[in-house]
């Protein structure tokens, strides 16, 4: 048995384990003030493989296994010397250590901690022990002094705080169906108003034509900030075909029809395959494979080739804001994607896609030259994807919002526990309507845009507690493009860095002074 130390909560454990031969080296001591080594454990047990622990220590909270977490401490003596030396542990501080354990991975559950000599001759030196040789298996039983339920939602708060959360929600009730939370919603809410929505339109067209003036008379110093506004501009394009995608629009279905294509040229956007592959991200929300919007990686296609594995990290890394652009071509543009009978609708979008380009596109360059096509269609088409990747990436991505496979999907904690609603600076989301309110949109996509706001009121009254929140900030992005990498079962995410660190080096900037924790930690929450 191994007893707490200063500044460590009462844990009682037990650790089992076969060893060879036994050196006594330094422990470690956490420092007042300082995190230390910590697990999530509630009683249970979980035996370790050595090629497990260098992925986190696996211990049973509340009758399921889940990874380290930050949450809860216990002094791991015993563990084998080529474990602790795995890229499982960061040096914070260059203190001294013994000469052959070498710290170099990055943060999963280590921080700042100090070295003291513990060991000493006699006794001690049979209970705690750093071995030089493999063990088979280590085996932990503990049992912590707060009770699950409070235990619970302060490792939500911390979690929260480390990923850039107002909050995270508690575990939806299995028993709990879509239909049952809709019926919480007013009627008032699936409501369609005609002048709310025209409204709509008005506001995205003069916001546009604001941004192209500002882009025209602007100096070459402030462009940057008429192209951020012009993109955010058309974004609201977006949003607004998006509202006649889901025949939220208008009751006249014929004007959906015309005023999402319209609505969607300046994007070149085909709008009915758009529409076509976004009902099936409704229908199969975080669900492996069938989701259409985003997919974490998968493991063996990161596995396949260097080139592909570097591709992805790029792609995933600094390029991430800008990803919906190899969505968008590589999702809307074959005919062998779509059913039989969407293929002639997808068509007609396609042609008309084709003859904006075939008309537009030549009349801009007629009129303002090639860097005139640059300074006013393309630059804003780069801001409007730089928003589209990223509402996308916050409305679904976090460590703690786990993929399903279809066996184990459920409806009502794919819509409810698996969206996020996320603020952002006011004038954005008047120029993108609401397109941020993303939880009662899940709930029912019958709910325009306009609605949004009050549907969520309500949403929070009764259902306030199961749901994720945010304010827009950078450790929430730091959050998703460093750790929302590649698809694990357990882990919900592992990051590049854990896989290949030498190709990670394009995301390496994100983890400067960082204290995100990693996807490990996260399946330790309500959600793993």
């Amino acid at each position: 048995r191994f007893y707490p130390q200063e500044n460590w909560w009462p844990v009682n454990a037990e650790v089992r384990h076969r060893t060879i031969k036994s050196t006594p080296l330094n422990l470690l001591k956490p420092s007042a003030g300082l995190p230390f080594l910590t697990v999530p454990i509630a009683g249970g047990e979980r035996r370790l493989e050595p090629s497990t622990f260098q992925k986190g220590c696996y211990f049973a909270h509340e009758g399921v296994v889940r990874p380290n977490c930050s949450h809860h401490p216990i002094w791991l003596a015993g563990l084998p010397l080529q474990i602790l030396s795995s890229s499982l542990w960061e040096p914070i501080r260059d203190q001294s250590r013994p000469k052959n354990l070498q710290l170099n991975a990055p943060q999963t559950g280590f921080n700042g901690c100090a070295w003291d000599p513990l060991i000493r001759q006699g006794a001690k030196q049979n209970r705690l022990l750093v071995h030089s040789r493999r063990s088979r298996t280590v085996q932990a039983v503990a049992f912590p002094v707060v009770s699950s339920s409070a235990d619970g939602a302060e490792y939500r708060k911390q979690l929260a705080e480390s990923y850039g959360f107002r909050q995270i929600g508690e575990d939806l009730p299995d028993d709990v169906t879509l239909k049952q939370i809709i019926d919480t919603l007013p009627k008032e809410v699936f409501e369609i108003d005609d002048a709310k929505a025209w409204k709509s339109v008005l506001t995205s067209a003069a916001s546009y034509a604001l941004g192209l003036l500002m882009i025209s008379k602007a100096p070459w110093f402030l462009l940057p900030f008429a192209w951020a506004w012009t993109g955010t501009a058309v974004t609201g394009f977006f949003v607004i075909g998006h509202d006649c995608a889901h025949k939220s629009f208008s009751k006249n279905k014929l004007v959906e029809d015309i005023v999402g294509t319209l609505a969607f040229l300046p994007l070149i956007y085909p709008y009915e395959p758009w529409r076509f592959k976004h009902e099936r991200h409704h229908a199969k929300t975080n669900m492996l494979v069938e989701d259409t919007a985003w997919q974490p990686v998968d493991k063996k296609e990161f596995d396949s080739s260097p080139f592909l594995r570097k591709a992805i990290v790029y792609g995933y890394g600094p390029f991430r804001p800008w990803l919906s652009i190899a969505h968008w071509w590589r999702c809307h543009f074959s005919l062998k994607k779509f059913r039989p009978n969407e293929v002639q609708r997808v068509k007609i979008s396609l042609a008309c896609v084709f003859a904006f380009m075939g008309i537009g596109w030549p009349l801009i360059i007629y009129k303002a030259g090639v860097v005139g096509w640059i300074k006013y269609w393309l630059m804003p088409w780069l801001g409007y994807h730089f928003w589209m990747s990223t509402f996308t990436m916050v409305h679904h991505t976090a460590p703690h919002i786990p993929f399903k496979t279809s066996e184990e999907w459920n409806a009502a904690k794919a819509q409810l526990n698996g969206t996020v609603h996320c603020d952002y600076p006011h004038w954005i989301e008047i120029l993108c309507h609401n397109i941020n309110v993303h939880i009662p949109h899940h709930i029912s996509s019958r709910i325009p845009s306009y609605n949004l706001p009050a549907a969520h009121r309500s949403i929070q009254q009764n259902w306030g507690k199961y749901l994720n929140e945010a304010t827009w900030n950078w450790r929430l992005m730091r959050t998703i493009m460093t750790v929302c990498h590649v698809y694990d079962k357990e882990q919900n995410y592992v990051a590049f860095d854990q896989l290949a660190p030498e190709d990670s080096q394009p995301v390496q900037a994100f983890y400067r002074e960082s204290t995100t924790p990693t996807a490990a930690q996260a399946s330790g929450s309500s959600h793993g």
